[in-house]
């Protein structure tokens, strides 16, 4: 059977402040999902938070950017933010940038990833005997932060040995999207390992390039899809940090789990934080987690899954993040943090000036730009001097 795999997650209210949904919200939503298992819309859905933003995981045979299947995440995201509204939580519906999206919902705030494969899990199949994948969400960060983790678990063999395998030698391409390109997507696709610095060039630009998917060069079978998206460049101001959504299938013809996680052990720097501005390493978390911690330190989760002959997932998800063996990295990323923001508004600690989300901030330089005058006249001279020329 043909499968599609979907992620979609949006920020609609949240309690105290940026923290995370109430319970009335997460339960309408999981309502609905159940709603769309009866009447088959789904196969199978999986609701949960990271930070303030609520993901719908659901399994379909709709196919990637289906109308019925974004549209049904929009009513419900809808839903969630009408409870938010009800109940004065802060920045209800924030993520639907627009009135009413008439079919799929990419570029309208939610974050969306999907993937769409042939599902026959046998022990015959020698590509695919089983079906297992992973699901990363992330809050309070720009869109490019799974670009260096995912590099290194699909690019790099001291991550990745199982890159020195038969079946993962030929390496993988990579589809990689301009997202200061608002016209249409506009991807460019290099392959590993023969373009690897030329993907590691356009990757270490976390705030215009990003990894659209990934995909297996010897099978054809693509291996991750990833939502790159700017918030800012779709509402055309700040409405908050892009906050990213990755599937990822893995084992057998792909990295395993640990491979895949383990680049998340460095606790990279990548833009976000409050209001989206800072430079702040990511933690990884445990899913549902809120955001409560100091600053607004960037989060992201990982939930494992397993999908059978059905297309309905495991009765049980394995939280990745959930382990001792990341307490370490939570307690290195909050030293990383601390360091970091000990240095304020100075340099490296924020942004480049064009890409601050603080639209206030802009506009007050901008007001101060209009004040500047060139020292000892010279510009008066020099216009004086143009003028009689003339």
């Amino acid at each position: 059977m043909r499968i599609t795999l979907s992620i979609l997650k949006a920020d609609v209210g949240s309690i105290g402040g940026h923290t995370k949904p109430s319970e009335g919200m997460m339960e309408a939503t999981r309502r609905a999902v159940a709603d769309a298992i009866d009447k088959k819309l789904l196969i199978d859905g999986y609701v949960a938070h990271t930070g303030d933003d609520i993901a719908m995981i659901v399994s379909h045979t709709r196919g990637a950017d289906n109308d019925d299947i974004h549209q049904f995440a929009w009513q419900t995201f809808l839903g969630a933010t009408a409870i938010a509204q009800k109940g004065g939580l802060y920045g209800a519906g924030q993520d639907l940038l627009v009135d009413a999206p008439s079919g799929n919902i990419r570029g309208a705030g939610p974050a969306v990833a999907e993937l769409e494969f042939d599902h026959d899990p046998v022990k015959t199949n020698p590509v695919r005997p089983a079906e297992s994948f992973m699901v990363f969400a992330a809050d309070k960060c720009g869109p490019g932060a799974y670009n260096l983790p995912l590099f290194l678990g699909f690019a790099d063999p001291m991550y990745c040995g199982g890159l020195m395998l038969p079946q993962m030698i030929q390496g993988f391409r990579f589809n990689i999207i301009d997202m200061d390109h608002t016209e249409g997507d506009s991807i460019i696709e290099l392959n590993a390992p023969e373009d690897v610095y030329k993907i590691a060039m356009l990757l270490r630009d976390n705030e215009r390039f990003g990894i659209d998917s990934i995909y297996s060069r010897r099978y054809g079978e693509q291996a991750a899809a990833v939502s790159a998206q700017r918030l800012h460049s779709i509402a055309g101001t700040y409405t908050g940090k892009d906050d990213p959504v990755a599937l990822v299938r893995n084992q057998r013809i792909f990295p395993a789990p640990e491979e895949l996680v383990s680049p998340f052990t460095k606790a990279h720097y990548i833009g976000g934080d409050a209001r989206g501005s800072h430079v702040m390493p990511l933690m990884p978390v445990p899913i549902n987690t809120p955001v409560t911690g100091i600053y607004c330190l960037p989060l992201v989760s990982c939930v494992g899954f397993s999908l059978d002959a059905d297309g309905c997932f495991s009765n049980e998800v394995v939280d990745i993040f959930d382990n001792p063996a990341w307490d370490y990295v939570r307690i290195r990323a909050q030293e990383k943090a601390l360091a970091m923001r000990d240095q304020g508004w100075s340099g490296a600690a924020m942004l480049p000036y064009n890409e601050l989300e603080y639209s206030g901030f802009r506009d007050t330089v901008e007001g101060l730009l209009s004040q500047f005058s060139v020292r000892n006249g010279h510009e008066a001279a020099t216009m004086s001097a143009t003028s009689s020329s003339q």
